[in-house]
């Protein structure tokens, strides 16, 4: 990923936040967001502006997807997940549902409603926190993640069937 590439990336995030959650983004937490963006390749200032950001925003989601995107990418996926976990408790807590995602229902919110975004929201997070977990080796965490995304979005409008389809795959090439 260049520079630039990254930098849109994480200028995304504030934009994300006015659109899908609430805004409320401070000004300081968009300026470091962007500037982390722009410095993506030296980590330590990418990170020094992440911090900063989440200095002055603490908990946003901005601010907490832009620290997703940026593990992601650098391949940190460990990182990732750590703040996949928090992006699933404020997603969690956003949309009123149980803090555990085995336990939310698919009445307990409008998964299936396009427009509703928190939902959505709740769904992709999940969506990312079940492709991590594959990614980690922990298959059976991925698999739990991903059924449930499909109790709770059976259309699979997010595309949750895509994952569950590598899960048997692998299951498959295990018994040749």
């Amino acid at each position: 990923m260049s520079s630039r590439q990254a930098a849109s990336v994480m200028a995304e995030a504030p934009q994300l936040a006015d659109a899908l959650l609430g805004g409320g983004l401070p000004s300081a937490a968009f300026h470091h967001l962007c500037a982390a963006g722009a410095s993506y390749h030296q980590d330590a200032v990418a990170e020094r502006h992440l911090s900063l950001a989440q200095a002055a925003a603490p908990g946003h989601a901005a601010v907490l997807i832009a620290y997703y995107r940026y593990y992601f990418y650098k391949g940190r996926l460990a990182e990732a997940l750590h703040i996949a976990r928090l992006c699933l408790a404020k997603a969690a807590a956003d949309n009123g549902l149980p803090p555990d995602w085995r336990q939310v229902a698919a009445g307990d919110a409008a998964f299936g409603h396009y427009d509703a975004l928190l939902p959505r929201f709740f769904l992709f997070v999940l969506k990312g926190y079940a492709y991590l977990q594959m990614r980690l080796g922990n298959l059976e965490e991925g698999e739990a993640a991903v059924r449930k995304l499909l109790e709770l979005d059976p259309g699979d409008k997010i595309g949750a069937r895509v994952l569950l389809a590598v899960i048997q795959r692998r299951g498959e090439a295990d018994d040749d």
